[in-house]
């Protein structure tokens, strides 16, 4: 049975309409080819007067039909069976919706190139190395569900915890998968290894040349390094700590081998903040000193600050980017990296502040999941200006957290940190919901996340962003105070899709399974590749069209 049928079957019967198997119809029937008398023979029990006008709302926007909720006066058996109807009918409108929303994939100047179900587990952060003559698709997932905490990862036919997949990506067509190293134990954000950096042996200054060093979490009670010179094969090299309460969006600067690892240390008042390490030498990591925000660190009294979500460096520049907060009370700090590795180490306040040199506080209402940075740009409008005509930018990201629409919408901000201590937002970028009836199709709406891969194709010309049921959008961001939407793609639901509910002020909860587009990034051939934190695998997708001719590509 096709889920949108059976969803809608199992409302039926709950409310005393035995509706049949309708697979196959969703694409095919409108709610006048039902046949009356195959619903109206059928028990007849309950009132569903109340459940439909509580949800005359949602009703209203998905069939027509719903105008006869309005004139159902009818009493007794013959009022339950117009209901029984009456409900049939709205399930193939449900069905209806739910196919145009989910069943086909939507796209504009973009198309998809290649797919990998991902052994049907939630994923997280996608990174895509160059590795010798390959290109390897390196992916980190979020835990299990319920009712698969431990899919079977057919190359072991063993059943293993989520953790990290390892999938050749040469022939973005045909993606091969490799390996997968299980992750912890647990379902959702409780268990899995959801995130992954990667750098050569080579690139690092005391690392092995034959060596590809691969770090990721352990769930939230460690991080860890893997030598994955032979991706089939990878190789645990070592725990770098373990005993946290936390960890998640972490970064590694391949050229100097410090990372930032996004860890909760316990004692600070936080379940994620910043624990910097030398891993140049990825057999023996060297801790630098814990980083935070004044009022996390332990000992401290008072409110404590929104927990750190990730960061982003760039040494070239010396300064390090850092998100807090995920749906609310976002900061961006900016960080001078040299002040922050060499300065006084003890987490006291003084210290703490000490390598700050902007902060840029945002609404209570959305928060900072990606930071990411985009210095020296030229702005065309600006560019008889005597002064100021060449900008530096943070296009911060926020994370929707909650289903069909219940918390307030999160979006991108781009931010003027020219003057880095007095940032300022020139401007927001959102999908219009209207445009795909978004809060109505199942799941969240509204962004999570965008590429971090600076590849000359794209950077500082595009920029893409996940954004859960409504796919991933690609933006012209060459004038960062006018972003542009240009391209888009929207995968379709497949057969391991997971579902996602939403309960409602009225009491009532809609569930269904859907299109989560949880994290996108690029390679250096610029390939696109979005992963599904509802199961829904990995999408390759490529531009097309004049989306494509906005972008760097060699002629």
């Amino acid at each position: 049975m096709g889920w949108e049928t059976e969803r809608a079957t199992q409302a039926g019967t709950r409310y005393g309409c035995f509706l049949p198997d309708l697979t196959g119809l969703a694409r095919d029937l409108s709610a006048a080819d039902l046949p009356w008398h195959y619903i109206s023979s059928r028990g007849a029990r309950g009132n569903l007067l109340a459940p439909f006008r509580q949800s005359a709302r949602r009703l209203q926007q998905l069939s027509p039909m719903a105008v006869l909720i309005d004139n159902l006066r009818i009493t007794g058996r013959k009022f339950v069976t117009r209901s029984c109807i009456w409900f049939g009918a709205l399930a193939l409108g449900l069905i209806s919706t739910a196919a145009v929303a989910q069943d086909k994939p939507e796209a504009g100047n973009m198309r998809l190139v290649g797919f990998s179900d991902l052994q049907a587990r939630s994923a997280y952060q996608p990174w895509i190395h160059h590795q010798g003559d390959r290109w390897i698709a390196y992916i980190g997932h979020h835990g299990g569900i319920p009712e698969a905490e431990k899919p079977v990862n057919p190359l072991t036919g063993q059943a293993e915890f989520n953790g990290t997949s390892i999938i050749d990506v040469t022939d973005p067509a045909h993606p091969k998968y490799l390996a997968h190293i299980p992750g912890e134990a647990g379902n959702y954000e409780a268990g899995g290894a959801q995130m992954v950096r990667v750098c050569d042996g080579k690139t690092l200054k005391k690392g092995d040349p034959n060596a590809v060093y691969l770090v990721r979490p352990f769930g939230n009670q460690a991080h860890e390094i893997w030598n994955t010179a032979d991706p089939s094969h990878p190789k645990l090299v070592t725990r770098i700590v373990e005993g946290l309460k936390g960890t998640h969006k972490s970064w590694w600067e391949c050229e100097t081998g410090i990372a930032y690892l996004v860890s909760g240390e316990p004692g600070w008042r936080v379940a994620r903040m910043t624990q910097v390490y030398d891993l140049s030498d990825p057999a023996h990591p060297i801790k630098i000193r814990d980083f935070g925000l004044p009022g996390q660190q332990p000992g401290a009294s008072g409110a404590t600050p929104t927990m750190l979500h990730g960061m982003i460096s760039l040494p070239q520049a010396n300064r390090v980017y850092f998100g807090y907060g995920t749906n609310e009370g976002g900061i961006l700090q900016i960080v001078d990296r040299e002040k922050l590795l060499s300065g006084p180490k003890e987490p006291i306040e003084e210290n703490l502040r000490y390598p700050e040199v902007g902060r840029f506080l945002m609404s209570p209402l959305n928060g900072a999941h990606t930071t990411f940075p985009m210095l020296d740009m030229p702005i065309a409008e600006f560019a008889k200006d005597k002064i100021g005509k060449v900008r530096n930018f943070v296009v911060i990201t926020h994370e929707q957290i909650q289903n069909e629409c219940l918390e307030p919408r999160q979006f991108v901000w781009f931010v003027d940190v020219t003057v880095e201590n007095r940032p300022v937002s020139v401007a927001t970028w959102m999908v219009p919901e209207a445009s795909g009836n978004f809060c109505s199709r199942g799941g969240r709406f509204g962004t999570h996340s965008s590429n971090e891969n600076m590849t000359p194709i794209y950077y500082k010309r595009l920029m893409f962003f996940a954004h859960f049921n409504a796919g991933v959008r690609a933006v012209d961001i060459r004038d960062p105070y006018h972003p542009k939407e240009i391209a888009y793609y929207i995968p379709a639901v497949t057969d391991h899709s997971d579902q996602r509910c939403a309960k409602f002020d009225n009491g009532q909860q809609h569930c269904a399974k859907v299109v989560q587009t949880n994290n996108v990034e690029v390679d250096n051939r610029g390939y696109v590749y979005i992963v599904d934190r509802a199961n829904n695998g990995m999408h390759i997708l490529e531009l097309t069209g004049s989306a494509r001719d906005a972008a760097n590509f060699a002629k």
